[in-house]
């Protein structure tokens, strides 16, 4: 298969077994300035009455309202973060930081979602069925982050002036991403269905990035450490990675990956120690 064949030895990336307790979100109105909600999480919602999590704060601007003045809340949530589960029933493209730094239980979102969604996540499981806005998953340290659409740029990245992203936990986008996705990524796994663009993996320096469609230019551009593998055309290949191998199978902790595929190390215009592994498909690369 040119662009390789993905299996999964585990598939449990969150917890949760038992019952879960069930928190309604519904937008009451289309919003203007972006809202900064990082407390919708299971973590704050946990313990909480109806009322109680309605009165919980976001800012809009330079000014904090009631979260119930931007959504209508049903239900309960459980005694722990585990035992909740937050469902958002529409599009949340202009609220950010949502699922920020949650440790337990579950958010389903009905739509696209914002800026932020996953930011420092160390557990539970978000499932957004749209698209989402950059940064999602940023400097992640557990959990899994599903997103059913498409991505923004700097997914799983560090933040601006730091060097270390991703530590931890999954990323499965179905769609495509945008640039530098996996920047400065030290640990974890990221999949994506489609394609990317621009700097994927840049300064990664562990962890898996695997993607099934091509990219566009500076893959693996600084990296140090860790496995990208790509399934389709590499449009400008970086010149710093030399060739090593062909493989036929590849195994990175919980995943395994066949097909025929050109092994290179790299990227040594950074450093001669470099140790990151970049694997492409050998039927739509030829010329490398």
């Amino acid at each position: 298969m040119t662009e390789g064949v993905l299996v999964q030895k585990k598939t449990n990336a969150g917890e949760s077994s038992g019952e879960m307790e069930e928190v309604t979100l519904i937008p009451k109105k289309a919003i203007d300035i972006k809202l900064e909600a990082d407390i919708i999480t299971p973590d704050s919602f946990a313990g909480k009455t109806t009322e109680e999590i309605g009165m919980l704060s976001v800012w809009q601007g330079p000014k904090t309202y009631p979260l119930s003045d931007f959504f209508e809340v049903m239900g309960s949530a459980g005694s722990s973060a585990a035992e909740t589960l937050i469902r958002i029933k529409g599009d949340a493209m202009r609220v950010k930081r949502i699922g920020e730094g949650m440790s337990a239980g579950k958010i389903e979102i009905e739509g696209s979602a914002g800026m932020h969604v996953g930011t420092g996540m160390k557990g539970g499981e978000i499932t957004v069925h749209g698209d989402v806005d950059s940064w999602a998953g940023m400097e992640m340290l557990g959990g899994l982050l599903h997103i059913k659409g498409n991505a923004g740029d700097h997914v799983g990245c560090a933040y601006r002036g730091k060097w270390h992203g991703m530590k931890g936990g999954r990323i499965v986008i179905e769609g495509s991403a945008r640039h530098q996705l996996g920047g400065g990524m030290d640990g974890g796994e990221i999949l994506v269905g489609g394609n990317v663009e621009s700097f994927c993996g840049i300064r990664q320096n562990g962890g898996l990035i695997f993607v099934k469609g091509g990219a566009l230019r500076g893959l693996g551009a600084e990296m140090a450490g860790g496995t990208i593998v790509v399934g389709g055309k590499i449009q400008r290949f970086a010149p710093g990675f030399e060739f090593v191998s062909m493989e036929n199978k590849i195994t990175s902790g919980e995943l395994e990956l066949i097909g025929e595929f050109k092994k290179f190390t790299g990227d040594y215009a950074i450093s001669k120690r470099a140790k990151g592994a970049l694997y492409v498909s050998a039927d739509t690369n030829p010329e490398l």
